[in-house]
């Protein structure tokens, strides 16, 4: 079913923020650091993928989503909702159940056997499609997912997440200069901000981990980290 009435983006970001808190998706350690997929230790580490075990936070997220995408892009705006591999797929399959679309999803790169395959499902060509991820940090696999979904003959001038890291400065930028459209619900600051408010995390955590999302290279080094 479609979702006909939302909270405004504010609301929704706050919401999301406490309901990711709320499911422990998101930790802080400033002593004992996590390894991200970069090899990069940080203090934050943020898991999306809980979202999908329990129902009733994950159906209101997915309602919210959807209904940002729709007020931004348009109602009539997409042809296929394309998840990638692999944290997108529920997601994507969540977002094509509302908007009553095709659903599809991308590789990360094409599977070495069969028909060698890095688009799973129909995606017709001309369809146009949006890309549904769990997160975005630079946006970097965003671009492959996008490129492939173009190589496939279809277009994609939209994607959209759960949560935007929203600290590097050229992200948008980077994205729009490859034709393609950020949505997200919430951001690191509107977390550190839900966190501050009810108290889920102390101070002297919370104005180190702003520290390290202000500067992530220099936090690093100031600590002898690669």
């Amino acid at each position: 079913m479609i979702p006909s009435t939302y909270p405004d983006d504010a609301t929704m970001a706050q919401m999301t923020a406490r309901m990711l808190l709320d499911i422990r998706a998101v930790h802080f350690d400033t002593d004992r650091l996590f390894t991200h997929a970069s090899g990069k230790q940080a203090p934050t580490y943020i898991d999306c993928r809980k979202l999908i075990s329990h129902p009733r936070i994950r159906s209101t997220v997915m309602d919210f989503l959807t209904c940002k995408v729709m007020r931004a892009a348009g109602l009539e705006a997409f042809d296929n909702i394309a998840g990638g591999e692999t944290a997108g797929i529920p997601f994507a399959a969540l977002v094509a159940e509302r908007m009553a679309l095709p659903m599809s999803y991308v590789r990360k790169k094409p599977k070495g056997y069969g028909r060698a395959a890095q688009i799973e499902g129909e995606m017709p060509e001309g369809a146009r499609v949006l890309l549904v991820e769990d997160l975005t940090t630079d946006g970097g696999s965003k671009l492959k997912f996008v490129d492939a979904i173009r190589a496939a003959g279809a277009t994609c001038g939209h994607t959209a997440v759960v949560f935007y890291y929203g600290i590097f400065d050229d992200t948008i930028d980077r994205l729009a200069a490859h034709g393609l459209t950020l949505h997200w619900l919430c951001t690191w600051a509107d977390v550190i901000a839900e966190a501050r408010r009810a108290g889920d995390f102390d101070e002297a955590t919370l104005a180190d981990v702003e520290r390290f999302l202000a500067d992530p290279d220099g936090w690093r080094d100031a600590r002898g980290l690669d």
